[in-house]
């Protein structure tokens, strides 16, 4: 179909994408063998910010099987569930003249004189796209796909290229408003960290030459979580090892809740200061460590510890060394493996070094860092604000009314 302008509804047509753009084409040409090419895992995939993080670099005899091929200004759609749900959409900007990577990935290849790839990445990235996918995907559980034939017979408005252009420059120019907040953030989160060091010395060395004790003596408890189970209703919020960050935050976006008897409530009720310490995860995450800042009861998970400090410790002292590289090096060198999943326990974790830091030095810390929380507060609120914006000018965009 060719598209001049807006149907009788004032609406622009719509068109199957497979009619406007091929979907997993084949390589075109051969390589040599010892030809140097892009390579694009999975994990290269930034879901946040439609880019690839990080591309590598391998020669065409180390990919010429069991990888997916495109080239640069393809667009890659992950496939597998969670990958897809969680927007791992990207177009291609490589470095070499040919890509390779996960298998698990489809490519689409606009057709130059019909349909721009800037523009077919941000309807991909729809809300409302996403989840039909999701609801047309195929396999097992854990093991889901999006088929090919979705993508394919995906309706998307086609106005003028033109037109398609000026669409995607506009979400293009929000994105990168909200990459720089990102980056802003990110630089808050490292932040604690390069105080930390700065106060303290990196504990691997200990160049201040603090005396050494366990973390239990910082502690007057370390207790599990409940193993209760947990659903969409209750009186209690309960935190989980998803909403503990590998930058050491709280992210309550999914919580699940459950009641609590009142005898109960003093040992699965977290309160404000309480670090929270994920046991088992997989072997790149258990470890996770997070101060509990919030004045709301919550109550925590039985894959997670909860370590209360004593009077003579501060506990934000006690986070920010759990998440310094030194403590997640020691964390991953205890961790012991248990059918695919990393386990470390609560005597473990009592029994690591750390440095015994006199306490008015402990809150001194603790002060900057409350300090660097309330600007994280304010560039939070921001990028909430700047993503409901963007939001709001993909849903127009679409519609024809930009």
């Amino acid at each position: 179909m060719k598209a001049t302008g807006r149907t009788t509804n004032g609406e622009w047509p719509k068109v199957a994408l497979d009619e406007v753009a091929e979907l997993n084409p084949r390589l075109a040409e051969m390589l040599a063998a010892d030809e140097t090419v892009s390579f694009v895992p999975m994990s290269a995939v930034s879901a946040e910010t439609a880019g690839i993080i990080d591309e590598e670099t391998r020669t065409y005899a180390e990919v010429a099987k069991g990888y997916t091929s495109f080239v640069s200004g393809d667009v890659l759609v992950a496939k597998i569930t969670p990958c897809f749900e969680n927007g791992k959409i990207v177009q291609a900007r490589l470095t070499q003249r040919a890509g390779f990577g996960s298998t698990e990935f489809h490519v689409i290849r606009p057709r130059a004189n019909k349909l721009d790839a800037r523009y077919t990445l941000h309807f991909l990235r729809l809300g409302h796209v996403r989840l039909a996918g999701e609801r047309r995907m195929t396999g097992s559980a854990g093991q889901r796909r999006v088929p090919e034939s979705f993508l394919a017979k995906l309706e998307i408005p086609l106005p003028p290229l033109v037109e398609q252009r000026r669409i995607a420059e506009i979400l293009d120019r929000a994105e990168a408003l909200r990459a720089k907040r990102r980056a802003s953030f990110a630089e808050l989160e490292s932040l604690a960290q390069s105080i930390f060091l700065d106060l303290f010395g990196d504990p691997a060395t200990n160049p201040k030459s603090w005396p050494i004790r366990e973390i239990r003596d910082l502690l007057e408890s370390a207790t599990y979580g409940t193993s209760e189970k947990s659903g969409p209703v209750g009186e209690f919020p309960v935190l989980r090892m998803n909403n503990i960050t590998r930058t050491g935050g709280m992210d309550f976006t999914d919580l699940k809740f459950m009641d609590l008897d009142v005898s109960q409530r003093e040992r699965y009720l977290v309160r404000t200061g309480d670090v929270l310490f994920n046991r088992t995860n997989s072997a790149d995450l258990v470890g996770k460590s997070a101060i509990f800042r919030e004045t709301k009861q919550m109550a925590y998970a039985g894959y997670l510890v909860r370590l209360r400090v004593n009077p003579k410790s501060d506990p934000e002292y006690l986070s920010a060394f759990l998440n310094t590289g030194y403590a997640k090096r020691m964390l991953r060198g205890m961790c012991k493996s248990i059918i695919g999943m990393a386990n470390i326990n609560a005597t473990e974790v009592q029994a690591m070094k750390i440095p015994l830091i006199p306490l008015p030095l402990q809150r001194d810390f603790s002060r900057r860092i409350q300090a660097m929380e309330k600007l994280k507060t304010v560039q939070r609120t921001s990028l909430a604000e700047l993503d409901a914006l963007f939001s709001t000018l993909q849903h127009r965009a679409f519609q024809g009314e930009l």
